[in-house]
């Protein structure tokens, strides 16, 4: 594999990547950007604990090539808010206790903010069926969809 630079803008802020263009965005945050917000999972792109906002839209970063990714808005979960001040969506999850193992955070917790990007007001059906492809070892569905709801209802709030 041959390794030419690549820009990459990761959480507002370019890096130039040497590695090869097959390279899966996955390996790319984790490695060389130090972001573990996408935890590899399973590597084919089923499981969600990799997600990672493309454009704004939920995308599987373990089967992403970053040749694909230059000069596209690339967002992880650290991307989102900060320790100090978390992401409406963050602070439902936390105050929901919607993680237990936390296997499936990062997918849940970026996969609920592209849906309210698209959909601020989802119904709890909605909700599950956006949610539907991430998998969640621990069982923790019932905390996750009330801070799925509980984000949307802050939202509107916001907005009022």
């Amino acid at each position: 594999m041959t390794q030419t630079p690549i820009r990459l803008a990761v959480n507002g802020r370019i890096h130039e990547i040497a590695a090869a263009r097959e390279t899966p965005l996955l390996y790319v945050l984790r490695n060389d950007l130090a972001l573990n917000g996408p935890k590899y999972g399973c590597g084919l792109g089923e499981c969600g604990t990799c997600t990672v906002l493309i454009d704004g839209q939920a995308a599987r970063s373990c089967v992403i090539p970053i040749g694909g990714c230059a000069g596209r808005d690339i967002v992880t979960l650290e991307g989102l808010g900060t320790r100090d001040k978390p992401d409406v969506v963050q602070q439902a999850f936390i105050d929901e206790q919607a993680a237990q193992c936390g296997y499936c955070l990062n997918g849940m917790i970026m996969t609920t903010k592209a849906l309210l990007a698209i959909n601020p007001q989802p119904t709890e059906q909605e909700a599950l069926a956006a949610l539907r492809y991430n998998l969640c070892r621990c069982g923790t569905h019932v905390e996750i969809l009330r801070a799925v709801m509980r984000a949307s209802g802050q939202l509107a709030e916001a907005a009022d």
